[in-house]
């Protein structure tokens, strides 16, 4: 039995609950009283200072009003957990449980609708934290937007940093301006406000879907079903009828207006820097929807291992199976923490001369955040970035190995963006070549299994 196919399969208290007793030791629940500014950022910088990311549980946060539970994603081994495999089967099983898309079922009732409120909304009372200090106020970081095409009922659900704006209103960007921005323009040349549902808090598996990497009029609903291996249960919200996860911690119905604007950011983003680059939209709140015993199911904010993983899964998985269907000689691609959502490496056996850059060069066409690609050989360990930086180091000359191409369009929270968001591209060939000269020093393996032998005797 895999964490997505237990009983309670799609409700998030049922997967934590799973989750302590399987791996208790890769979950570490706090219970001494923490405030809401920052204090849970500081725990998860503090402890990946330490190379630790487990799931973090918040019992006590004042004036909360919730448990907090973040860092979910920080961990690739587990999110591999999550889909049944290993670390390393993450991209295939993602790319196979995606392609096997379901419609959601509706159904007539679920915890998320333990509580709606329509007359006297009050937002003021939500879970929300603050994560850094230049964050213009708290955020709400897991706030996932689900709308749907005013004419074919098809749904897009993704991510949007929020914040509240007053009681009744949030104030939000959709700076990625993709499929909900797109939906946000039919509705303006139609004279009309976009209905949105704002999903706070859901199963991992949802959160993972709306983070898909998919052509406009894919429903990310359809992808959640193949992640869970079932269709996603959802239900109706009462005014617009939107369909949202029926076992979701709270959501919030409205419409945005694509008239109004409002002040949004600073925030602290993937980049590692406070952005206030924002579309500065304006979300109207008209119905609150709420379970009894909601968690704040949070995403840590800026460069985290959270925040970065939960963003690059799905990527990294199109972009493997599209360079080895391409190119049968790539043996790996892994996105680095270190260089947020800008760097990749790609480790290849080289069929002919000049393959690496024409490997390099459709990863950085195919995958617009991409400012730099690194080629290596295959032996190269590229889940290590001293390792790269070696063959960087031994094997690239500058004026042979080096490919720019200066003017496409990148990132709009990359801070050494152009104005008007363009970046340059650059593809660093550290494979050795054909005429490179050298044998890499090696230790046999016998003398290293010796040498753990005699380490493990050792007091350090």
């Amino acid at each position: 039995m895999t964490l997505s196919t237990s009983p309670g399969h799609q409700d998030f208290h049922q997967f934590l609950q799973h989750y302590r007793d399987k791996h208790s030791d890769d979950v570490l629940t706090v219970k001494e009283e923490i405030s809401t500014d920052q204090d849970a950022t500081a725990v998860v910088w503090e402890l990946a200072s330490q190379g630790k990311h487990p799931l973090l549980v918040f019992e006590n946060v004042k004036d909360l009003g919730a448990q907090l539970v973040t860092n979910i994603f920080a961990s690739r081994e587990r999110i591999g957990r999550m889909l049944g495999v290993d670390a390393a089967g993450i991209h295939q099983e993602y790319q196979a449980r995606s392609r096997r898309m379901m419609p959601p079922r509706l159904v007539q009732s679920g915890p998320i609708v333990d509580t709606v409120e329509q007359r006297q909304i009050d937002l003021t009372t939500l879970p929300i934290i603050k994560h850094f200090a230049t964050d213009r106020c708290p955020y709400i970081t897991n706030s996932i937007l689900v709308a749907e095409h005013p004419d074919t009922g098809v749904g897009n659900v993704s991510y949007h940093r929020s914040m509240l704006h007053s009681k009744t209103e949030i104030a939000t960007s959709l700076h990625s301006r993709g499929h909900l921005w797109r939906l946000l323009q039919i509705a303006k040349e139609r004279g009309k406000p976009l209905p949105v549902a704002m999903v706070i808090g859901a199963h991992p598996l949802f959160m993972l879907a709306g983070a898909a990497r998919l052509p406009f009029g894919v429903d990310e609903r359809d992808v959640a079903g193949g992640l869970f291996g079932a269709p996603l249960d959802v239900i109706r919200t009462p005014k617009y009828g939107i369909a949202v996860p029926a076992y979701a911690e709270i959501v919030l119905e409205g419409v945005i207006d694509p008239e109004a604007k409002v002040e949004e950011g600073p925030f602290g983003e993937f980049t590692g820097y406070s952005s206030d680059r924002s579309t500065n939209n304006l979300f109207r709140v008209e119905s609150v929807l709420r379970r009894r015993d909601a968690i704040l199911v949070d995403v840590v904010g800026g460069n985290s291992a959270e925040h970065l993983n939960l963003g690059r899964v799905p990527r990294e998985s199109e972009m493997v199976e599209k360079l080895k269907e391409r190119f049968p000689g790539v043996t790996a691609v892994h996105y680095p923490s270190s260089g947020t959502h800008f760097h990749a490496y790609v480790a290849l056996k080289q069929m002919r001369a000049g393959e690496a850059r024409q490997v390099m060069l459709g990863l950085l066409g195919w995958d617009p955040y991409l400012k730099t690609v690194i080629a290596v050989d295959s032996d190269v360990d590229i889940t290590r970035d001293e390792e790269v930086l070696w063959a960087v180091a031994t094997h690239l000359q500058p004026h042979l190995d080096v490919v720019i191409v200066d003017g496409l369009p990148g990132s709009a929270l990359d801070p050494s963006a152009s104005g008007a968001g363009t970046t340059s591209r650059m593809g660093l060939d550290a494979t050795r070549g054909p005429n490179f000269d050298g044998i890499r020093a090696q230790i046999g393996p016998e003398k290293m299994q010796r040498a753990m032998q005699i380490l493990s005797g050792v007091r350090m």
